[in-house]
């Protein structure tokens, strides 16, 4: 006979939270990403094409500038440690040398993140204030996937700063000696197609 009560919650074994070294052991055995909270592993999921469009300028842009110098881009298969957390970056900047065995970057200088629907507020809120609270971290960057726009923060003495970045922006990020145009940042991204694409689809659901 099937039961239909509510389970007991003592029945049900809490998940003991992880710790930072038993999240690296881990994640080291799975066959995917995973970011981690500071308590549980938080799965990477799949992007959409301008969000691997932005990903791509970032590493033509930020990598070529910095050719032949000291920093260096990394794109996101590389991961960080800011706060006693994981992440996984649409990109960042190194300005120190990197063992060729690296796995975890502690002392990345600037941020890329690019926006989603579902990643928003873990973007403006959760990994704003951890890269705030890491040093390191002197310049991060949020673009948007659906305009051409985004916000940009810097460390100015003791304080975390804002910009508003439209569409004829030209971030200068000094930490790292360039500046790039953000039209530059969304070459190849077509959002007349986006919007044509998503009138189709709106019009086949009525």
């Amino acid at each position: 006979m099937p039961f239909h009560g509510k389970l007991s919650i003592m029945n049900v074994p809490l998940r003991k939270p992880m710790t930072l070294a038993e999240f690296l052991n881990w994640e080291e055995q799975q066959p995917l990403r995973y970011e981690f909270d500071g308590v549980q592993p938080i799965a990477m999921t799949g992007g959409t094409a301008a969000h691997a469009f932005i990903q791509r300028n970032l590493a033509i842009s930020i990598g070529g500038r910095l050719r032949g110098q000291a920093c260096q881009f990394v794109g996101n298969g590389l991961k960080i440690e800011v706060a006693g957390k994981i992440r996984y970056p649409d990109g960042f900047v190194v300005c120190s040398p990197l063992p060729v065995q690296s796995t975890v970057v502690s002392n990345p200088v600037v941020v890329f993140e690019v926006l989603s629907n579902s990643t928003a507020r873990t973007d403006f809120v959760t990994k704003n204030h951890e890269y705030a609270a890491t040093p390191s971290v002197r310049r991060y960057v949020i673009l948007s996937q659906d305009e051409k726009a985004g916000t940009m923060f810097e460390r100015v003495g003791d304080d975390w700063v804002g910009h508003l970045l439209a569409a004829d922006a030209v971030p200068r990020m000094p930490e790292i000696g360039i500046e790039v145009t953000l039209a530059e940042l969304y070459e190849g991204v077509d959002f007349s197609v986006a919007t044509a694409g998503e009138g189709v689809a709106a019009s086949v659901e009525r």
